[in-house]
């Protein structure tokens, strides 16, 4: 893990360069490689790659606790998976600029556009579609916040998201889930009748399965959504295997 780290490291001189950018944003991958580093250095001890990490979230949010390019109104659910990388941040300095841009984050769910029975749409731009991808991107936080911040009924609705993912994209044949669902069933790539996407594709599956793993981390004990998510993880890894 650490020379993966170093090599990341040499090829990007600053840590925002990780996404193959020209100029700093708020990308999910971004934020997904450097929690990684990040980790890396909690697990060695090297303070580097957690100065490398931390060097995005202070490039990224200003003194107010405004995050540069990020804009609340396009309502993207990739746009909270790089919050994930404040939580640890936040914890082991106490900067209020890192508590604002959690809250930031945080409020976009309370508005982010939903499905009829509640589900996160993946982007304002693809309304009425839960993919995959998006319980990566929201939930994982949406459950770090709840526990760090003691919002205790926002259990309930994570478990939701997987739940409504499951409902409407499942294969029966396979286990597996399709990538994608289209509530309106008008998106050219939307089976007519079930709403679904053509494709059971690898990476997705990695998304949906590691939402699970890093959500369950955060739900109580003694929440019933713990052990449906468990159950669910039980029954994707089956699948795969399969």
């Amino acid at each position: 893990s650490e020379r993966m780290a170093q090599s990341i490291m040499a090829r990007n001189k600053e840590s925002w360069m990780t996404d193959f950018r020209e100029k700093p944003r708020w990308t999910y991958t971004n934020g997904l490689v450097l929690l990684s580093i990040l980790k890396v250095g909690e697990a060695s001890g090297q303070a580097t790659y957690y100065e490398y990490a931390k060097s995005y979230a202070d490039t990224m949010i200003d003194a107010n606790g405004k995050i540069r390019d990020y804009d609340m109104e396009d309502f993207n659910i990739d746009h909270i998976n790089p919050g994930k990388l404040l939580f640890p941040l936040y914890k082991k300095t106490g900067d209020k600029r890192y508590r604002l841009a959690l809250s930031t984050l945080r409020k976009q769910l309370d508005w982010h556009p939903r499905t009829s029975e509640g589900g996160f749409w993946h982007k304002l731009i693809y309304p009425w579609q839960m993919w995959l991808d998006g319980l990566y991107m929201g939930s994982p936080f949406y459950a770090e916040y709840a526990r760090t911040f003691d919002e205790p009924a926002s259990f309930d609705d994570i478990a939701l998201q997987f739940r409504l993912m499951e409902k409407n994209a499942l294969d029966p044949a396979t286990g597996l889930l399709h990538h994608g669902w289209d509530e309106s069933k008008i998106q050219s790539w939307a089976d007519p009748l079930t709403g679904k996407s053509p494709s059971i594709w690898g990476r997705a599956m990695g998304w949906y399965a590691m939402a699970l793993v890093d959500a369950i981390e955060f739900f109580p004990q003694e929440h019933p959504g713990r052990a449906e998510l468990l159950d669910k993880l039980k029954r994707t890894l089956d699948a795969v295997l399969k």
